[in-house]
């Protein structure tokens, strides 16, 4: 219970530092509890960097921005062997991304071969680099940025890279109410208040681990289980569910959409303070899981039809056990 009450303080924390924005923090901690990276799309200006910043401030760690750029190399994230004339051999000098939490900012802006580097470093955990393989630190995680506005000069990433990200998330405007807000806490970090400087106790890594342990360990019934297949399976054969759907969805989701939903659903009720996981903490992770993992026909985006279309339809036609 005391795991429980820290990761509590982390929200409070957070949702006090990043105003306006509950479900991004929320969507940051489901991540950070379930041991996956995260890709923000979002406007510029809407805490998208704040937030993992903060992340950083209020758990034991150490964080790292990255920004992208078109000039930037593979090495400049992963590091590179350096020549020691003194000795005469080479030493393997780190890069960024050896750090605890990572703030890949507009990863999209980057050749593939840095987004390729940083999403292999995401999926093995590891580097390789001049024929040594170089393992991460056990706490790793990546939250990539987008902008959606500007496409100018871009590199999209490829659907097999976007799989690689447990959760997409996208972060809207925030209210009258939370705008103003943001003008006080702006005000109030203008004249340096000292109240807004740190939490009040950093999330050690000892306690994340332990409270990823207790979210693994949530009851999760077979239904649920079921439910979670077959909404991925309904990606897969759509024929099989709905003739709406089958017109939509060129390509499914992988298993590991699958893994993801039961990873996230998991985290989700175990946040909420639950004991088991419903159908509806599955539903409510379903678009942040599927949004990138599911490609749509042609024919659904000349009709103007989005993801989060596809996957509410989904969750209509998908029978919950």
């Amino acid at each position: 219970m005391e795991v429980k009450n820290e990761i509590q303080q982390l929200k409070s924390f957070l949702e006090q530092r990043i105003v306006g924005q509950t479900d991004l923090v929320e969507k940051i901690l489901v991540a950070l509890l379930a041991d996956g990276h995260l890709l923000v799309e979002g406007a510029p200006g809407l805490a998208k960097t704040r937030a993992i910043k903060e992340l950083a401030r209020g758990v034991e760690g150490d964080f790292h921005r990255i920004q992208f750029t078109p000039d930037l190399l593979p090495a400049d994230l992963t590091g590179t062997d350096i020549f020691r004339p003194q000795t005469g051999t080479f030493e393997f000098q780190k890069g960024p991304i050896f750090h605890n939490l990572i703030l890949a900012d507009e990863i999209n802006r980057a050749p593939a071969k840095v987004q390729s580097a940083l999403l292999e470093a995401m999926a093995e955990r590891q580097i390789t680099v001049g024929g040594h393989s170089y393992p991460l630190p056990d706490i790793f995680m990546v939250m990539a940025t987008q902008n959606p506005i500007e496409q100018e000069g871009t590199y999209p990433l490829p659907e097999a890279q976007l799989d690689r990200f447990l959760m997409h998330v996208l972060v809207d405007y925030p209210s009258a109410d939370a705008e103003l807000e943001i003008l006080k806490l702006s005000r109030a970090e203008s004249h340096h208040d000292a109240t807004l400087n740190a939490p009040d106790a950093e999330l050690t890594q000892e306690a994340l681990f332990a409270a990823r342990d207790q979210v693994l360990d949530i009851y999760m019934a077979e239904e649920v289980e079921q439910y979670i297949v077959q909404l991925v399976m309904a990606t897969r054969t759509p024929e099989k569910f709905d003739e709406q759907l089958s017109r939509w969805i060129d390509f499914g989701g992988s298993p590991r959409a699958t893994i993801s939903l039961d990873r996230c659903a998991r985290a989700k009720a175990w946040l909420e303070g639950s004991d088991f996981v419903t159908p509806d903490n599955v539903q409510s992770i379903a678009h942040e899981v599927l949004r990138h993992r599911v490609l749509l026909s042609y024919e659904a985006e000349a009709e103007g039809v989005t993801s989060d279309d596809v996957i509410e339809r989904l969750i209509q036609v998908v029978p919950v056990a």
